[in-house]
């Protein structure tokens, strides 16, 4: 059969995956911070999350969609507020990934092959200013007078704000054209910067709210942002509110009347002298030299400013060259936000522990010689994972960098090599699950190890009990969040079983508990012993095991007992059932704690109607394992995979001496390259529906 000449490998699945969960944490973490100004993590953390995005969307261009946030810059506007669209979109610039001084020489770095200059060029100027943890702000001056401030909101629309803005008395209603060597007022500029609360102010303000009883601000920019957003400009005028400039939107073209500038420096010179308030610390600075001492200059006076900052920016002065510079994407390729380090101390490791989550994820955590870092002192910190721990190489005894952004929980950074103990020893997940015994198990392509003793295991046992009374589950109603903590905290329920041994005076014994609400739930529990098997097995909490897989499985066997002795190969014949997922399973009923509770559920009359397993029809692909590459004419990737598996057949990421064809569309590459390399046989979507007709 021929093939067409194919190139260009598809989109790896375990990339879009990971794309996908990365855009969904990134607009989550966005609206936290962009609109309900309560952020859960650090902009440390957010830069990370948004960078990881950018290198997979780099290598995957075909994956970038108008949703990713790398296409958009903040978040939706408050409903309580009129929109504004911006005329010039107030688009964010690139962070700096290198947070030494060295970040500013990466920078230079780019702009001189950007423009081209030739080594011994002269050195660029630039204008070096500070980057402000507050709110942006877009002020619009028309004739000169202030009509209309608007938030950045997500760059294209923001919230009309101007009743708030207007009692901040360092922005002036009207430009002051007056002053000695004032520009005459254009007939339309906007003016952007950033509303801020100083330090003093705000914990001024958290002593007002204390002593009144009221809610407490995090930090400054939620306190700045919080009254930025106030729906009574009353209240917002109490709360002590900054503003510094830093740049323009829309500006009347100068053949209309519009100001001229040549330089990013004189600009924020024009700004001053028309009464808005300009850092003193922006400054001027030739080549990456002088980049690299204002960082460090920067760096130095941090704490001790009135205000908070979390960098410093770079922008090329010269306004000519910005224009030839232009953008990419959604930011411009001559200015840069270099941030600083978050806040970092040294500390010994005393201990390193492994907790274990209520999903049953192992956490190694390092216990530390207590260290005062952001404002709290810190004895714990995170490890994330065995390979997140090898690859910083932590052992007990090390002395280690601590780093505390926001309110998340503090990490070890790094460790110092030069104070290593001689006989520190590598740290090893522990193969047993350190609160049960059960085995911790880490399945292909995860970072995590898990443990495998779900209905067994002690820390995990409130979820195990809320998820399989839940209704798609085996349904216990009214045995909720609140019971269930009560029913655990006081040992009254160790294992799952237990739930079936509650008597009426053990429930109405328990707090806020009625004669009448215990009988319900009493009721409840007898009603829930007539199951299915799809429900029962769902109930279970085998991980990977959802809805769709638990029905598979039961239509498939017939039988419980049948799916709790079935072999990796025997799960996989399964039609929803892929490696990864039985394993688990196979895992899952390989426990013998986990094989005893299901028998005393059992025993404490839990029962399902159960048949005999699947006729087993041979199928065109039984035994089969295909891979898809490439366009195909007339199906979808989706559509192929459902047709093979379908006709039985298992599809594959990746081409192995296991493959037995690949289908192959347009613009296939690298897999095409490595099936010719091992011999597997090449089809086309015809060659498919061959095999799918009985044919070899």
């Amino acid at each position: 059969m021929q093939t067409p000449d194919l190139f260009d490998a598809a989109p790896a699945s375990a990339a879009l995956a990971e794309l996908t969960q990365l855009r969904h944490l990134l607009h989550e973490h966005a609206h936290r911070y962009h609109v309900l100004d309560a952020p859960t993590i650090p902009d440390a953390e957010y830069d990370r999350l948004f960078r990881a995005l950018q290198a997979i969307e780099a290598v995957h261009p075909e994956l970038v969609s108008a949703d990713s946030p790398t296409q958009r810059v903040g978040g939706a506007p408050l409903p309580a507020f009129a929109s504004v669209r911006h005329a010039m979109p107030m688009l964010s610039i690139r962070t700096e990934t290198d947070t030494e001084a060295s970040g500013a020489v990466n920078f230079d770095a780019r702009v001189r092959r950007e423009l081209a200059l030739a080594e011994a060029a002269p050195a660029v100027e630039y204008v070096a200013e500070l980057k402000f943890d507050g709110l942006a702000m877009s002020l619009r001056y028309e004739q000169g007078v202030l009509v209309q401030a608007a938030t950045r909101g997500d760059g294209e629309l923001g919230e009309d704000v101007t009743q708030n803005i207007r009692t901040i008395g360092q922005i002036p209603l009207r430009l002051d054209t007056a002053a000695p060597g004032a520009l005459p007022a254009p007939p339309v500029i906007e003016v952007r910067g950033e509303v801020y609360m100083g330090r003093a102010d705000f914990e001024a303000l958290n002593e007002r709210q204390r002593t009144a009883s009221q809610k407490t601000f995090v930090n400054p920019r939620n306190a700045a942002a919080g009254a930025v957003r106030q729906l009574d400009p009353a209240i917002a005028a109490q709360r002590p509110l900054s503003f510094f400039a830093y740049g323009l939107g829309e500006v009347t073209p100068a053949e209309a009347g519009g100001p001229v500038f040549a330089s990013h420096h004189g600009l924020l010179q024009t700004l001053k002298t028309w009464g808005f308030p300009v850092s003193s610390l922006a400054s001027i600075a030739l080549g990456a030299t002088e980049l690299v001492a204002y960082y460090e200059r920067i760096a130095r006076q941090r704490d001790s400013l009135p205000f908070d900052i979390d960098g410093v920016v770079y922008k090329v002065n010269s306004l000519a060259l910005q224009q030839r510079m232009g953008f990419v994407t959604r930011e411009p390729r001559w200015a840069v936000a270099h941030k600083f380090p978050a806040q970092e101390q040294l500390t010994t490791v005393l201990s390193i522990d492994v907790q274990v989550g209520r999903t049953g994820k192992l956490t190694p955590v390092a216990k530390l010689a207590p260290v005062f870092v952001g404002g709290v002192t810190v004895t714990n910190a995170t490890l994330h994972n065995e390979d997140e721990a090898r690859r910083k190489d932590v052992r007990v005894g090390d002395t280690v960098v601590v780093r505390r952004a926001g309110d998340v929980i503090p990490e070890v950074v790094s460790m110092l090599p030069e104070k290593r103990l001689p006989d520190a020893m590598l740290f090893t997940m522990p193969a047993q699950c350190p609160v049960c015994g059960s085995a911790a198990v880490r399945e292909e392509g995860e970072a995590d190890h898990r443990c495998s003793g779900g209905l067994f295991c002690s820390a995990q046992r409130k979820q195990a009990i809320l998820h399989f009374a839940q209704r798609r589950a085996v349904e216990v109603e009214g045995l909720g969040d609140k019971l269930v903590d009560q029913l655990v905290d006081s040992g009254i329920i160790r294992t799952l079983p237990d739930l079936y041994r509650l008597g009426l005076t053990s429930l109405a014994a328990l707090d806020r508990m009625a004669d009448k609400s215990a009988q319900n739930i009493v009721d409840a529990l007898q009603k829930s012993k007539q199951t299915t098997l799809p429900r029962f097995l769902f109930g279970l909490g085998i991980r990977h095991v959802g809805e769709a897989t638990a029905k598979a499985l039961a239509k498939h066997f017939g039988g419980l007992d049948a799916i709790m002795d079935a072999s990796v190969d025997g799960l996989l014949a399964v039609s929803d059932v892929g490696p990864v997922v039985a394993q688990s399973i196979h895992t899952f009923f390989g426990q013998p704690h986990n094989r005893e509770v299901v028998a005393q559920l059992r025993a404490c009359g839990l029962h399902w109607e159960e048949g005999a397993p699947a006729e087993r029809k041979p199928t065109p692909l039984s035994g089969k394992t295909l891979v898809i590459t490439g366009t195909l004419p007339t199906l979808s990737r989706d559509q192929a995979k459902d047709l093979i598996e379908g006709a039985g057949g298992k599809v594959a990421g990746s081409v192995s001496k296991k493959t037995h064809y690949l289908l192959a569309g347009l613009e296939a590459g690298s897999k095409l390259d490595k099936a010719r390399e091992l011999g597997v046989a090449v089809i086309d979507e015809n060659g498919l529906k061959e095999l799918l007709n009985g044919g070899t």
